[in-house]
């Protein structure tokens, strides 16, 4: 390299350096230290430079923001870490049942650490930043929580989404003047190279309408609502009108294990990083302060630039967040406490009476129509007949309807002075109102069941969530396609999907060569399938997809689940009486083993998780159970016996190897010793680990 060459791209250096000084400075301290004009000069003299020895261009150049071409589609990619969700509370009281939950699950210790860090929650769309080597080399949507779309370069677009993290000295002094010390020495020793950050992408009060303004002009339909908006901008093919809306970014997690200790560490250490955080987020001592401060941000919600629908409560300890682990989709130690819901009324015309795949019978609301923040609402869930009771709701009434975001809408509260008399009472049928048979209500349950197996509304039901996304994810095979192979008698089940030929479909209405020939390709393409979606895809009652993904880690393949005790699946975290047995009863059901065998002749590839020889110490020997235990949650110990082969059992008998007994003891020790079981304490059981 010549001594000029060496000086531009030293040149080229020091100007990509300063720019993202003060891009740091403008969006994450939201202050500035040079004019607009100064900076976009700084800018000019870069892109011109690079323009004239683009041997010294790199992805992460301030230049590159928008740099790529349009795209035909958003390729996969997998997230280190599922995405959850956040379960809500829309009341003081649903937080306080919410914290006595998690209490129930520590020990007075861990009671007594208890505090909490709250954040405003935007109304946008979560996404996850991967950076390689301190450069942005990923960024996606959550997707299905596990896999979403790669959709990097309309990230990049977003001048607060950094295409680089900042310099390794300037985060290491900024991590020691707040305090941060042993992260900062953790840092100089080794900086970390992965960095996983999750965030919002939201678009502001000001530029929805200026959007909003052009469509009109242009003739063309208004956007909903600000996330809508900001979500469709995210899905453009083309990176330059995703830049031309404007979009914003916050983070709000740091996914990476840094050895920080708190939720509120975390946030310290995005805005060292670089990132945009919410200057308004606040740790709080007690639920006293969650009030204050939920109410507090309640009365400037319509003075922020952009939209927000509530507030994100999480324990602030990462230690404890992390013991008590996911229930469902959702981690137990956060929850969105919403604003109310948006309301107005309307009278109920109807109910009508859905039937699901499992057979559920569920009430909606059909409604007078009425606008509710956009969006024109007709129907409402009922839920079940407990619910209709609850409301007092007959046909005809006037009722407050309520929506929070993109949830369904509510039934709030029924307004019985508007009655005219003409009012009707509405029950649950006795009979499926599809196929005509008896319905049966199981004890100890809500819900109302049709149980006959040829229900055409539970087998349409049932196609729909085979073919879904988290299941099967045929590409082009949606309902409406469903719906003409059953009526033509072309599939009865969904095993026969995988046998159908580009004749079959060419004769169907909207069907031309190539399109069968599109979706045959589909149907084939689909049967290399992770074991965690064709559990779910079966459609089991009560499985939803973070049961299938637990189940899956288990038992590693089908066989395995399907040869499972009830009391084996109730070992499974989060997993109860009532799941286990409908799973347990699922694989007893002759028609349901028939379906395994023909979906097994069609030669669904199955991709099993492989569980090591190595790991598997505990093979064959089972367990029981009992006292507290200090060095692991009960959980933590029934997931690591299950993971190295072993089986939990819930009572002692003669065929259990072990009780593993903590303090305070319950009967199961008294039984254990009167039947010559081998009871070990929790330090004994971790040295047999070893």
């Amino acid at each position: 390299m010549n001594v000029n060459k060496r000086k531009i791209k030293q040149r080229i250096e020091k100007l990509k350096k300063l720019i993202n000084h003060h891009r740091y400075l403008y969006h994450v301290l939201d202050r500035q230290e040079i004019s607009d004009a100064a900076l976009d000069s700084l800018k000019k003299e870069l892109f011109s430079l690079e323009k004239k020895f683009p041997e010294f261009l790199t992805s992460d150049s301030p230049s590159q923001r928008i740099g790529s071409k349009a795209q035909n589609k958003f390729e996969k990619t997998k997230h280190p870490f599922p995405m959850l969700s956040i379960n809500d509370a829309f009341s003081e009281q649903d937080i306080k049942d919410w914290l006595e939950r998690n209490l129930k699950l520590l020990t007075e210790q861990e009671k007594k650490l208890i505090d909490f860090y709250c954040e405003l929650k935007l109304d946008g769309l979560a996404i996850e930043l991967i950076y390689k080597d301190s450069i942005l080399k990923v960024g996606s949507t959550r997707g299905d929580g596990l896999v979403g779309e790669d959709v990097t370069e309309n990230l990049r677009t977003i001048n607060s989404v950094p295409l680089k993290i900042r310099e390794k000295e300037d985060i290491i002094y900024d991590l020691g003047k707040q305090g941060l010390d042993d992260i900062a020495v953790g840092f100089k020793k080794e900086f970390p190279d992965s960095v996983i950050i999750r965030g919002e992408v939201f678009i502001s009060k000001k530029e929805f309408e200026r959007i909003n303004k052009i469509q009109k002009k242009q003739g063309f339909s208004v956007y909903a609502n600000p996330r809508n908006l900001a979500a469709g901008s995210i899905r453009q093919l083309d990176p330059k009108i995703t830049a031309k809306r404007n979009l914003d970014f916050q983070a709000y997690d740091l996914i990476s294990d840094l050895g920080l200790k708190t939720h509120e560490q975390k946030h310290k250490v995005l805005k060292i990083l670089g990132f945009k955080t919410n200057k308004n987020n606040k740790p709080c001592k007690n639920l006293k302060e969650v009030f204050d401060f939920f109410e507090e941000v309640g009365k400037k919600r319509e003075s922020l630039p952009y939209e927000i629908d509530g507030i994100v409560v999480n324990i602030n300890s990462n230690s404890i967040f992390k013991k008590l682990g996911t229930i469902g989709k959702a981690p137990r130690a956060i929850i969105a406490l919403k604003f109310p819901l948006k309301q107005t009324t309307t009278t109920v015309k109807d109910i009508k009476v859905q039937v699901g795949r499992t057979g559920a019978l569920t009430p909606v609301a059909v409604l007078e129509p009425v606008e509710i923040g956009g969006v024109t609402i007709s129907r409402a869930t009922l839920h079940n007949q407990d619910e209709i009771r609850r409301l007092g709701l007959k046909i005809g009434d006037t009722v407050i309807i309520g929506r929070a975001g993109d949830v369904i809408p509510d039934i709030i509260k029924v307004l019985p002075d508007l009655r005219t008399g003409n009012e009707k009472e509405f029950k649950i049928p006795n009979i499926c109102p599809i196929c005509e048979k008896k319905i049966k209500k199981p004890k100890g349950e809500v819900m109302s069941y049709c149980v006959n197996p040829d229900c055409p509304a539970k087998k349409t039901k049932h196609f729909y969530h085979f073919i879904s996304r988290p299941a099967f994810n045929i590409e082009g095979l949606g309902p409406k396609i469903i719906d003409q192979l059953l009526s033509e008698g072309l599939i009865k089940d969904p095993a026969d999907l995988f046998g159908l030929k580009q004749e079959d479909l060419i004769p169907l209405e909207r069907f031309a060569q190539k399109s069968a020939k599109n979706v045959i390709e589909a149907i084939q393409k689909s049967k290399e399938i992770p074991f965690s979606r064709f559990v779910y895809a079966l459609g089991i009652r009560n499985v939803g997809e973070q049961t299938a993904q637990d189940l899956a880690r288990i038992f590693g393949g089908i066989e395995n689940l399907k040869k499972a005790s009830q009391e084996e699946l109730e070992s499974v975290m989060d997993i109860g009486p009532v799941v286990s047995k409908s799973i347990f009863q699922w694989f007893r059901n002759k028609e349901n083993l028939f379906l395994l065998e023909k979906l097994r002749k069609s030669e669904i590839k199955i991709i099993s998780l492989k569980i090591k020889k190595k790991e598997q110490k505990l093979k064959g020997k089972k367990f029981v159970l009992t006292g507290t235990l200090d060095l692991m949650t009960r959980e933590e110990t029934k997931q690591k016996i299950i993971s190295l082969g072993g089986k939990v059992l819930t009572s002692v008998s003669g065929a259990v190897d072990f009780l593993i007994a903590g303090k305070n003891p319950g009967s199961k020790f008294e039984k254990a010793k009167e039947l010559g079981i081998n009871i070990i304490s929790e330090k004994e059981f971790r040295e047999m680990l070893k």
